[in-house]
């Protein structure tokens, strides 16, 4: 029998003959030979072997479905087999084989096969992977070591023992506990022990500590736990893997606190409190004391010039915000809101001025001019034990605005240059939002003041309601908003009652809202219904947007132009109330008895939309009738709930006959949060009706002998009134205008007079051509009664009606003396320039 050149095993390869076993078999898999080899490796003699197929003498581990199928696969092969096969050992133990199948030509009885086996630990290559595992494992950056199950260290490699700063000598055959006390001993040793007792292992456990190498600065660590196990399953121990991921883990810090700080700082729009958000971002995580200091003149509203400061202005600096990890900040030398101090070598004042960041890893305040020139000071900061200093100037858009100052204390170590980086994107964070605050309230308190200014800050005087309102302007972060409210006195009594609201905030809301408040007021003058106002209103508007639009203030977003507003009209004398609204909210009424609805008037379009048609409603309005009118901010709130706004004012009006004051507070008292998210503006009117003892009413006929009667019966009932002193100029303005509607009008004439606030007097027409004054020439006779009236009246004018027009003229009811006495009437004629048109005393 001879073997293949190229199948030939030497002693130096990889199967070694005197550590290998030789078995002959025929190509159907029944052994032929068996060697000593073979039965020390197997345990089966020779007598055993021979003639039983190789299956029944290599029994695998696990075997397939059908070893004797396998094994005759391999034998087939033409060039041989090789591979790696677990088998059992005749007394049941698990055997690793490496073997190899080769053909063998035999002249005698044809083909057989050489099979050659050899336990894997007893070859070469088991020796290289054992130096390579080795090397592996003492050349790794990661620590590796091993514990048994009494987690006693066994062993560990280099990088274990240089991450430790622990000799292995000093390691073995103790525990963790014994020899880093600095980590968490407790939590990594009951890890160990979940894992010897589940067998699971536990892969990128992490947990922070301060190892006898380095105890100054804390460390993270990522380990892995492996429980091992020898060939029958018997536990041995923990083998783990340690990372140091020091590095990894603050980036990861860094980058939580930042996100943090991002959420934190800036949230509100005031400069103090995001002063002192950054100096509460900061503490602990990142230092242990932080100052926050604004130049004084930039807090005053000054705009400091762009680049470095100068030294001369920082000897005007507040503290604006700090904190720290001890209670009560005993650190701090000045309080928030006081002065701020440094000396010209502080590290504060070198930021400024010289317009960069400072690090000072380790603080030596034992040496240097700061402390030379400020030893109060550095004594208190060396009592308290600080070691570690960060200054990082505040910087928005090219102005510097103040400086933040980090310090430590705790053993946390020195600050690095990757803190000094956290630093400066807090203080750019915090710089954007002070100076974003600033800008903010500069233009809320231009806006406020100008909003102030144009709102009424006291109602008129009037008889037709009582009246009481409430501004609450908007938190800061909406803005100033454009809702305004109005009481004007009208002729006859009357008073309007008007709500509005402009679209938006800021300036430009509060500037709309003013001309809108103006127009309705000199509209409020003119003869005409509340639809007839908002129509003028409406075309106001367009005009405003179309200027907007056309002008600068487009490029700054505040073009778009619109408004909403309820314009209602009462009558003391008809107790009615003529309403009309523009986009704008219902009015609620209450009725004396407490019954409450919001009144359904026709929604007529917001101002501003052009074109489309609004239309009023007239109601009867029982005297003690509450009427509230207000902005949608009333109803809305952070919710945006209107049927919850309309409940709660309902309910805070459940009581009408209540004084008007405290309905107001009961109402501004139940709205949600601490204050408005639109501006609010409420206004209650409580109806009043003019008792007929202050009204009289006489019908005039169409005969020029009728003024006489009209100016006597005048004076009767301004005697019946106590009102003697008013007789002349009522009875001027009763002759003009009765003469005038007898000599100019048609239909029915009738007199009404009213003693309200003011004397009224009213005379009536069927007629719709308004008088006007006119220039009269010396030789005219008439046209000069209308210069007349507006020389003895406080206030005249027109208005029509569905039936005709009403001719009205007030006087006060205790007026000034006049000079021209009452009898006189030519004297104040000639006064005027003109001779007397009015019919003399001696005519009644």
């Amino acid at each position: 029998m001879s073997v293949p050149q190229s199948s030939r095993v030497s002693g130096d390869g990889v199967f070694d003959l005197t550590r290998t076993a030789l078995v002959v078999t025929d190509r159907a898999g029944v052994t032929q030979g068996w060697t000593e080899g073979a039965e020390r490796l197997l345990g089966y003699r020779v007598s055993e072997a021979v003639g039983r197929p190789l299956a029944d003498l290599f029994t695998g581990v696990d075997p397939g479905p059908a070893p004797d199928s396998e094994w005759r696969t391999r034998l087939a092969a033409p060039d041989g087999w090789s591979g790696l096969e677990a088998v059992r050992h005749k007394d049941g133990h698990r055997l690793d084989l490496e073997l190899r199948i080769l053909p063998v030509r035999d002249t005698e009885h044809g083909s057989a096969r050489l099979l050659l086996a050899a336990e894997m630990t007893q070859t070469p290559w088991s020796g290289a992977s054992r130096s390579f595992l080795e090397g592996i494992l003492g050349m790794s950056p990661i620590g590796v070591g091993m514990v048994n199950a009494d987690l006693r260290f066994v062993w560990l490699n280099d990088a274990l023992e240089r991450m430790g700063g622990i000799r292995r000598e000093a390691r073995l055959g103790k525990r963790l506990g014994d020899v880093q006390p600095g980590l968490a001993v407790k939590a990594i040793e009951a890890e160990m022990r979940r894992v010897l007792r589940t067998g699971l292992p536990s892969v990128g456990y992490e947990y922070l500590g301060r190892p006898q190498s380095d105890p100054q600065r804390e460390h993270a660590y990522s380990t892995s736990f492996f429980r091992l196990e020898d060939g029958a399953g018997q536990v041995l121990g923990v083998c783990y893997m340690v990372l140091d991921v020091t590095e990894s883990y603050r980036s990861r810090q860094r980058m939580a606190l930042l996100n943090r700080a991002a959420e934190r700082i800036g949230s509100s729009l005031d400069v103090w409190r995001t002063a002192q958000e950054l100096a509460d971002a900061a503490v602990p995580d990142l230092a242990d004391f932080v100052t926050v200091d604004l130049l004084d003149a930039w807090l005053s509203g000054e705009q400091p010039a762009a680049g470095p400061v100068e030294a001369s202005a920082l000897f005007s600096m507040r503290r604006a915000g700090q904190q720290s990890v001890r209670e009560g900040c005993p650190e701090a030398v000045v309080t928030v809101g006081e002065r701020a101090s440094y000396p010209p070598s502080a590290p504060v004042v070198l930021s400024l001025t010289e317009g960069n960041s400072t690090l000072l890893q380790t603080l030596d305040l034992d040496d240097g001019d700061w402390a030379a020139e400020d030893p109060v000071h550095a004594a208190q900061l060396r009592a308290l034990g600080f070691h570690s200093l960060m200054v990082v100037p505040l910087r928005a858009r090219g102005v510097f605005l103040g400086a933040a100052a980090f310090a430590r204390w705790q053993h946390t170590g020195p600050f690095q240059p990757d803190d000094l980086v956290l630093a400066e994107e807090f203080g750019t964070r915090a710089a954007m939002a002070i100076d974003n605050a600033r800008r903010f309230t500069r233009e809320h308190t231009t806006a406020l003041t100008l909003q102030h200014s144009l709102l009424p800050r006291d109602l008129p005087d009037q008889c037709a309601v009582e009246a009481a309102y409430r501004y609450l302007p908007a938190d800061s972060l909406s803005g100033v908003g454009g809702d305004w409210f109005d009481v004007i006195p009208l002729s006859g009594a009357r008073v309007a009652l008007v709500v509005g609201d402009v679209v938006g905030h800021g300036v430009h809301a509060a500037a709309t809202m003013g001309r809108l408040r103006a127009a309705v007021q000199a509209l409020a003058d003119l003869p005409l219904s509340p639809e007839e106002v908002l129509a003028h209103l409406d075309d106001m508007v367009n005009r405003v947007a179309d200027d907007a639009q056309t002008g600068a203030a487009d490029s700054a977003g505040n073009g778009v132009v619109g408004a909403t507003c309820l314009y209602a009209v009462y009558d003391p004398v008809a107790c009615s109330c003529t309403l009309a609204r523009a986009g704008h909210p219902a009015p609620l009424l209450v009725s004396p008895t407490g019954a409450a609805e919001l009144l359904e008037l026709p929604t007529g379009p917001p101002l501003g939309l052009g074109g489309m048609p609004f239309e009023s409603v007239e109601l009867h309005l029982p005297e003690g009738s509450l009427l509230a009118l207000y902005t949608n901010g009333l109803l809305m709130g952070k919710a945006l709930d209107l049927d919850g706004g309309i409940a709660r004012l309902r309910g805070a009006l459940a009581d009408p006959q209540a004084p008007l004051e405290s309905l107001c507070d009961t109402v501004v008292d139940g709205l949600p949060g601490t204050r408005p998210v639109d501006d609010v503006a409420l206004l209650l009117a409580r109806t009043r009706a003019l008792p007929h003892t202050q009204l009289a009413t006489w019908e005039i006929p169409a005969d020029p002998s009728a003024v006489g009667e009209a100016r006597r019966a005048a004076a009767a009932r301004l005697a019946e009134w106590d009102l003697e002193e008013l007789g002349f100029s009522t009875e001027l303005i009763v002759s003009e205008l009765v003469t005038n509607a007898i000599r100019h009008a048609t239909g029915p004439i009738s007199l009404r007079m009213i003693r309200a606030r003011a004397l009224i007097c009213e005379v009536s027409d069927t007629g719709s051509t308004a008088p006007h004054l006119r220039h009269a020439r010396t030789t005219d006779e008439g046209g000069r009664g209308l210069f007349l009236i507006a020389r003895v009246a406080q206030r005249w004018g027109t208005r029509h009606t569905s039936q005709g027009k009403i001719i009205w003229a007030e006087l006060p009811l205790h007026p000034a003396p006049l000079n021209t006495p009452a009898h006189d009437f030519s004297a104040l004629a000639t006064d005027l320039g003109t001779p007397s048109a009015i019919t003399t005393a001696d005519d009644r």
